[in-house]
């Protein structure tokens, strides 16, 4: 959206009501004014940053490449790292594994994958507030949320394999934990990989299943279902076992209908997972369940990551994995359009009854 936005405007188009609003939502935002320099904030944003990226990736590959291909592999993989797309120029399912124990490549790489994952909105509302307790409930959200994922992720990675002689266990203490932080990154849609995915225990694949469903934030580079969405129901659900009556988190109460849109998103997004998982069961795909719900979520999330088997896929298996690559960047989107387009002020309401649950 802010890609087409800035096309328009370098033709001279005028940007109307609809685009603004339609920018807006893709933004995950209501407010129509300053639409248009927010787009434009947003491109130097994230220019500043590749920038940024690309020199400090520069001085690393440069002492071991020629000066043509240390510049073109800093600035594909600064591009890459901050848009979480994760691919990567070494080939063979390597990615990043050579740099493994490159502490600047590494967390460059981690940075580049965050500041893009949780949108240009909550990083200038932390520039322009400078306090966390003035932030906006959104922000508040994104970056607890954020943080409390990439803790969790960093613990349960570098438990589940420490000993693991294919993965963590051959680094020392320092390498392990940078590697176990970098993979409870890399999973929010960003696809990069120090180690090898394939020879991490099925635990652990399964973590980073949960890991690339969530995703970034709303309106950022990122895929996945949005760490707004599950932060909201999570704190809607704490709401309810606290026994209160409206939900609501950091001193503020939820709207009622983006409660309901992100249900809806949620429980939509499985049942598409589990209907791809169960079609490719049946073309004949020779991997363990747990390979194909993992290869998947990754093409949902649009992630990247993969145990390896995305080569040997079925025809038929590659052109599912496509499709599903395709909904997972636009379905959120679209589906929130959908919602947002049919809301209609209620007219009248039905007599309530309660029904029955548990």
């Amino acid at each position: 959206m802010t890609s087409a936005t800035i096309v328009l405007l370098a033709f001279g188009r005028r940007i109307g009501l609809r685009e603004r609003w339609l920018i807006g939502q893709s933004l995950g935002i209501e407010k129509l004014g300053g639409m248009v320099k927010l787009v434009r904030r947003i491109a130097v944003f994230s220019l500043v940053l590749e920038s940024i990226g690309a020199i400090i990736f520069f001085t690393c590959f440069y002492g071991e490449n020629p000066l043509g291909t240390a510049v073109w592999r800093s600035v594909f993989h600064a591009v890459s790292a901050f848009n979480n797309s994760g691919m990567d120029l070494f080939g063979n399912f390597q990615s990043l594994q050579g740099y493994q124990t490159n502490a600047v490549v590494i967390l460059t790489t981690a940075f580049l994958i965050i500041l893009g994952g949780i949108s240009f909105l909550v990083v200038a509302d932390v520039v322009a507030v400078r306090r966390l307790t003035r932030l906006s409930l959104d922000s508040k959200i994104v970056l607890a949320t954020t943080a409390v994922l990439l803790l969790l992720g960093l613990i349960v990675i570098l438990l589940t394999n420490y000993h693991n002689e294919n993965t963590l266990g051959p680094l020392s203490v320092p390498y392990k934990i940078l590697n176990a932080f970098f993979h409870s990154v890399t999973p929010r849609t960003a696809g990069f990989a120090s180690i090898n995915i394939g020879a991490m225990a099925e635990y652990s694949l399964f973590f980073i299943i949960l890991l690339m469903f969530i995703g970034g934030a709303s309106g950022s580079t990122a895929g996945g279902v949005k760490v707004n969405t599950i932060g909201m129901l999570s704190a809607t659900i704490w709401s309810v076992l606290r026994g209160r009556e409206h939900a609501g988190a950091f001193g503020k109460e939820f709207v009622s209908q983006q409660i309901n849109r992100a249900l809806a998103l949620i429980i939509l997004s499985i049942v598409l997972l589990a209907v791809t998982v169960f079609v490719l069961t049946i073309t004949d795909e020779k991997f363990g369940f747990l390979n194909l719900v993992f290869e998947t979520t990754s093409a949902f999330g649009t992630v990247g990551l993969s145990t390896g088997i995305t080569p040997f896929l079925s025809i038929a298996g590659k052109f599912i994995i496509i499709a599903m690559m395709f909904i997972g960047r636009l379905g959120p989107l679209v589906l929130v359009f959908f919602l947002a387009q049919r809301q209609r002020p209620s007219i009248y309401r039905y007599p309530q009854e309660l029904v029955r649950i548990g």
